[in-house]
């Protein structure tokens, strides 16, 4: 049996900005700062992305943690307005669905999420781009720890917990965009894919230790034998 776990951003959708904007509008509500406009939230936790904003901004951990639930509540209100924006439109890369299909269709596999986002953030964004979250049948998301690496660790418990399934971590699978995405695993021994459909190229991504990567997920075939043949 194989867990293959997929990042969001980057990965599966783009969210044309979305999560951004609604990260710095509650900022700015909270926090009364957003810190600094070039900082780049790729294969960052929501926690994470507000940690290090805020410290740029100059406030200290415990001001920050002081309104950290609040700002998600913000947080996750405008991302639903920026999501339904007639301007700008979410959207599922190409060859995310077919992926998600062909990989349903083996025995084998069991398809989950491994997101920085915290898991209504997630939501949100699979919804707006017509991907049914019930798909992924388990989760570790930003709102299960700040640190990335982490996560790993919270699929394999969640898919024992709530599905009966254990999985050794060599039967794991993360596929995502960013160098984060490659080595987050290494600690349970899962290892990664990469898709250079994010900011970083296929030569980024190679560095990290992948066992493949992909310029985009369109070829299905190859995707799906490079999971079920790891």
């Amino acid at each position: 049996m194989k867990l293959v776990l997929f990042d969001i951003d980057g990965t599966l959708l783009l969210s044309d900005g979305a999560g951004r904007r609604a990260i710095m509008r509650a900022l700015v509500e909270v926090y009364g700062a957003t810190g600094p406009q070039d900082y780049h939230f790729d294969g960052k936790t929501d926690p994470q992305i507000v940690r290090e904003l805020m410290r740029l901004a100059g406030l200290d951990d415990s001001r920050i943690d002081a309104g950290m639930k609040a700002l998600f509540a913000r947080y996750v209100e405008c991302l639903h307005q920026e999501l339904r924006s007639t301007v700008h439109r979410p959207y599922a890369l190409p060859g995310v669905p077919a992926l998600l299909d062909a990989l349903e269709d083996e025995d084998d596999v069991t398809l989950g999420l491994l997101t920085g986002n915290l898991r209504q953030g997630a939501e949100a964004k699979l919804e707006a781009v017509g991907l049914e979250t019930h798909r992924f049948r388990v989760g570790a998301y930003g709102s299960d720890h700040e640190r990335r690496p982490e996560l790993p660790a919270v699929a394999l418990a969640r898919a024992k917990a709530e599905l009966g399934l254990e999985f050794a971590g060599t039967h794991v699978v993360v596929i995502g965009d960013t160098p984060a995405d490659m080595t987050c695993g290494n600690g349970v021994g899962a290892r990664a894919i990469g898709v250079a459909t994010g900011r970083f190229s296929a030569a980024d991504l190679s560095n990290h230790g992948p066992m493949a990567v992909f310029e985009d997920l369109t070829d299905t075939q190859s995707v799906v034998r490079a999971i079920v043949g790891s």
